[in-house]
């Protein structure tokens, strides 16, 4: 069965993530706040504390992952650290996913963030695909069409491990 870690599990993560239950997957979401994984769990994800700024806490919880989503392109927080999650804690993540059973990888590129910070990241995992063979996906279809973003990021997950 596959499991994905949806890094950043908000509103948008955890309708992703039920959608990808519907679909048969185990999902893994994650909140920097402690509040919020109650939240989490009450969709029927499994909610894990874990902060994307600083990136052996995403690590920690890839042991079991097939795909990891990382959903931060709607980011909140000071600029520096939305740009840090897109940009340099990314890169630290996508180096050390190499040594990792994740084989796959979604980015959202869309978003509140800045497009500059976003089109960063994007070219962060385009980079990390080419230099360590990892597959990876990387979405900009816009989350405020919340259906046409969810079934956009639901299928790159599934394409990447060959579901769809």
């Amino acid at each position: 069965m596959a499991r994905a870690l949806i890094v950043g599990c908000g509103c948008r993560g955890q309708a992703l993530g039920v959608e990808l239950i519907a679909r048969g997957w185990q999902v893994r979401g994650t909140s920097r706040e402690r509040a919020r994984l109650s939240t989490i769990e009450a969709t029927g994800i499994e909610a894990a504390h874990a902060d994307p700024d600083r990136a052996g806490t995403i690590l920690e919880l890839v042991g079991d992952v097939t795909v990891v989503v990382w959903a931060l392109g709607s980011a909140t927080g000071p600029p520096a650290l939305v740009e840090a999650v897109n940009g340099s804690r990314l890169e630290a993540a996508l180096e050390r996913l190499v040594d990792t059973p994740v084989r796959g990888f979604v980015y959202e590129a869309a978003g509140s963030a800045p497009v500059a910070v976003l089109e960063a990241g994007s070219l962060a995992v385009r980079t990390a695909a080419d230099r360590w063979r990892i597959p990876v996906a990387v979405v900009t279809e816009a989350p405020d069409e919340r259906d046409a973003w969810m079934r956009a990021m639901a299928r790159a997950a599934g394409s990447l491990i060959g579901l769809e």
